[in-house]
C-alpha cells in the first residue's frame, strides 16, 4: 500500500521541507555514486514520517531513487515472504522485517549476507547491534555476531521506557520509581479512576501483553528456555522467577490500571496518556511523539521519560528490544542489491542518522543519542534511552518465537482477567512450548509444574 492520503502527505512535507532546506546538511553526506532505483518494504508506523523524510534527503543528496512500499504492520510479513519466494527476481530490494520474524528468513536461506554483496560493508562501531539481531549463525541456528554472518541491521531500536507526568510529580513531590514497588507506592496517590490511572501498561491478548510482560519477566530473571544458543530448549517459563513477575504485573494492573486492562492495546494506552488520564505508563519509545503532538495531545511537554523499573533496589530493568531488521533478499537483482547497500551505507552515517532523529525517527547510532539533541526539549527521552539500551535483550531468537509469542500472549491474558491462576497459566504455557519443541525435534524438557 502506497501512502496517498492527503493528511499524511501534509505531515510528511512539513517534516521533509526543513531537512531539505537546511544548509548545514549541505553536500558533506557520504557519496555513494549513481545507483539504480531500489524498492523498500517499510511499515506504516509512528516512526515512518522520520524515515520518509530521510529517504527524501537521500534522494536529494545522491540523485538516486528510492520507492517506498508502505504497508501496515499485519501485511509486512506476507509481503516479505512473497518477495523472497518469488519464482524470479524479487520486486523488493530492501526488506524491513520484524526482529522476531526475521529468524524464519535467516533459517530459510532467503537473505543475502551483506558482505557477500559488498566485502567492504561493515557497521560503524557507533551503530547499535541490538543484541545481535542482524547476525545469523547457520550452524547454531541462532542470532549471534560473534560466530555468525552479518545479514542486516536495524533501522530503529524500539524499546519501552517509563513515562511520567513531570508536572504532577512536582506538584505531589513524587520521585521517579526505581522498582515496581515504587510504582505501586506512587499509584496510591495517582490512582483516581476514571479521572486518572497510576500506571498504564498493555494487557491485550497476544503480542501486546507478551511484549509488555517482558519488562517484568526480564527484571525478575525469568527465562523462556535454558540455553537456545547452544541447542538446549528445556522450557523454563514456569519458574518461581516467572511466577513472581506475573504476580507483580497483575498486582500493578489491578492497583494502577483501568478496569478494562485485559483489553488495553497500544492505541488505547497512548490515548489514556494523551488525554491526561495515564499519569505513569510503560510504552515503546516510538509512542513518545504522540504525547507532544499538539493536534492530538493534552499533555504536550508534560511527559518525561526514565529507565524502566527493576524488580529490587539496585536491580536491572527488564528491557525487551522490539526492533526491525533491514535485509536484502537473495533473489533481488544485482543492481538492486548494490543500490540497497549504497543506501544502507549512507543511512548509517552520523549526518543521516542525525537528520533521521530530527525528523522523528529513532536513530541507531550512540553518538546521535549523546549529541546536542539530547539537551533539546523535543528529545528529552534520549538520555533515558541510552541509559537503558545497554540492558536490551532480543526475545525468542529462534524459529518457534512467533508461535510462542501467541501462546504466552494468551496464557498471560488469561491470568490477568482471572480465567487461570498465575501458576496455572505458566504451567499451561510451559506445556504448550514443550509440545511445540518436541514436535520440531528440539532437545527439550520441562521444569516441575508450579503448585496451583
Amino acid at each position: 500500500m502506497k501512502w496517498t492520503t492527503t493528511g499524511r502527505r501534509l505531515v510528511a512535507t512539513a517534516i521533509i521541507a526543513p531537512l531539505l532546506a537546511a544548509p548545514a546538511l549541505g553536500a558533506s553526506f557520504l557519496d555513494v555514486g549513481k545507483q539504480a532505483p531500489i524498492n523498500v518494504l517499510i511499515n506504516a508506523s509512528p516512526w515512518y514520517d522520520g524515515f520518509q523524510a530521510v529517504v527524501a534527503l537521500y534522494e536529494k543528496q545522491t540523485g538516486n531513487k528510492v520507492n517506498l512500499e508502505v504497508t501496515p504492520f499485519p501485511g509486512m510479513l506476507e509481503k516479505a515472504r512473497n518477495a523472497v519466494r518469488a519464482g524470479g527476481t524479487s520486486p523488493l530490494d530492501l526488506l524491513n522485517i520484524d526482529s522476531q520474524n526475521v529468524v524464519e528468513f535467516y533459517a530459510g536461506g532467503f537473505l543475502e549476507p551483506l558482505k557477500e554483496i559488498d566485502p567492504s560493508f561493515a557497521l560503524p562501531k557507533e551503530v547499535l547491534t541490538l543484541d545481535d539481531a542482524g547476525c545469523w549463525d547457520a550452524k547454531k541456528q541462532f542470532r549471534t555476531c560473534s560466530t555468525g554472518k552479518l545479514m542486516g541491521y536495524a533501522p530503529n531500536g524500539n524499546i519501552e521506557l517509563f513515562y511520567y507526568r513531570k508536572d504532577v510529580y512536582d506538584k505531589l513531590h513524587l520521585k521517579v520509581p526505581k522498582t515496581f514497588d515504587d510504582v505501586l507506592a506512587n499509584c496510591k496517590v495517582l490512582q483516581k479512576p476514571p479521572k486518572s490511572y497510576g500506571y498504564v501498561v498493555r494487557g491485550q491478548k497476544g503480542d501486546s501483553i507478551f511484549y509488555d510482560m517482558n519488562a517484568f519477566m526480564l527484571a525478575y530473571g525469568a527465562k523462556y528456555v535454558k540455553d537456545a544458543e547452544n541447542g538446549d530448549f528445556t522450557v523454563e517459563i514456569n519458574s518461581p522467577q516467572a511466577l513472581a513477575a506475573l504476580k507483580k504485573y497483575i498486582q500493578i494492573q489491578k492497583a494502577c490500571g483501568p478496569a478494562n486492562a485485559g483489553s488495553l492495546g497500544q492505541g488505547d494506552l497512548i490515548q489514556l496518556v494523551q488525554t491526561g488520564k495515564g499519569l505513569q505508563a510503560q510504552a515503546v519509545i516510538a509512542a513518545f511523539p504522540n504525547f507532544d503532538n499538539p493536534r492530538k495531545s493534552a499533555v504536550v511537554d508534560k511527559m518525561n521519560a526514565a529507565v524502566l523499573p527493576a524488580a529490587t533496589p539496585g536491580g536491572k530493568p527488564g528491557v525487551a528490544i522490539g526492533s526491525w531488521v533491514f535485509a536484502i533478499p537473495k533473489n533481488a537483482s544485482e543492481a538492486g542489491k548494490k543500490g540497497a547497500i549504497a543506501f544502507s551505507k549512507w543511512f548509517l552515517t552520523y549526518k543521516a542518522q542525525y537528520a533521521y532523529a530530527e525528523a522523528g525517527g529513532i536513530p541507531v547510532r550512540t553518538d546521535v543519542f549523546s549529541s546536542d539533541l539530547k539537551n533539546k526539549e523535543k528529545y528529552r527521552w534520549m538520555t533515558a534511552y541510552l541509559d537503558e539500551i545497554k540492558y536490551g535483550k532480543q526475545i525468542l531468537g529462534f524459529k518457534e518465537g512467533p508461535a510462542i509469542n501467541q501462546m504466552l500472549g494468551l496464557r498471560y491474558n488469561q491470568a490477568l482477567v482471572g480465567e487461570l491462576s498465575p501458576a496455572a497459566a505458566l504451567n499451561k504455557g510451559a506445556q504448550d512450548m514443550y509440545d511445540l519443541f518436541k514436535k520440531d525435534g528440539r532437545k527439550t524438557g520441562m521444569l516441575p509444574p508450579l503448585p496451583e
